[in-house]
């Protein structure tokens, strides 16, 4: 009886790759954190679930659990994701110039469609999971808080703003008003807001 000689190791391991891979594949991981977004749209979180997820994504159950091990895994995941994608400070060369370049931006997020269901319903959420909390903090606060640092910083050097300007003040009063417009209030957004807006907060710095 003849025994069939067994392929080397660097072989069999080449052999085994391709389902390993198939497994991670990153355009189903990218499918399902989209799905993620679109059913948190429709239904919130507290009524999202793993097969409805999956079923929007195109991918069995399994597929989602190989990643996460529950939604709000999944969740504070895709929030993270975000917060790591956070965009560069703006380097207009003026105080306003900056303002008015963090609104715009700012304001595109928050008018997307998407993002203006799933981030109200993530806060009510985050007051009884401390977990999506703490990564919405990620996610909102500390990106905008850096860059409003640097906005303040390099309107210092200028001698836009006096020292000692406080990023923290300057943040609420360039954002606030605009979150409070379009996801409390949910209001549209008139023919030169954002000029005013950010005209206005460059003033209540500069006192």
């Amino acid at each position: 009886m003849t025994t069939e000689p067994r392929p080397p190791a660097a072989s069999r391991t080449a052999r085994r790759a391709p389902a390993g891979a198939a497994v991670l594949r990153e355009e189903v991981t990218d499918a399902i954190r989209a799905a993620v977004f679109e059913e948190l749209a429709a239904v919130g979180f507290a009524r999202m679930s793993i097969e409805g997820i999956a079923r929007r994504a195109g991918v069995g159950k399994t597929a989602v659990y190989r990643r996460w091990k529950s939604k709000l895994a999944l969740v504070l995941d895709l929030v993270s994701v975000f917060a790591a994608q956070g965009l560069p400070a703006p380097a207009t060369g003026s105080l306003y110039g900056d303002v008015r370049a963090l609104l715009e931006v700012a304001a595109h997020a928050l008018r997307h469609p998407v993002a203006s269901q799933v981030i109200p319903d993530l806060l009510v959420e985050a007051a009884r999971h401390p977990e999506i909390s703490d990564a919405i903090k990620a996610a909102l606060l500390d990106g905008q808080r850096g860059i409003a640092a640097v906005i303040v910083r390099e309107a210092v050097a200028r001698g836009e703003l006096p020292e000692g300007a406080d990023p923290d003040r300057a943040l609420d009063l360039i954002v606030g008003p605009l979150y409070w417009r379009l996801v409390v209030v949910r209001g549209e957004l008139p023919p030169g807001y954002l000029d005013d807006l950010a005209a206005s907060a460059v003033l209540a710095l500069s006192r």
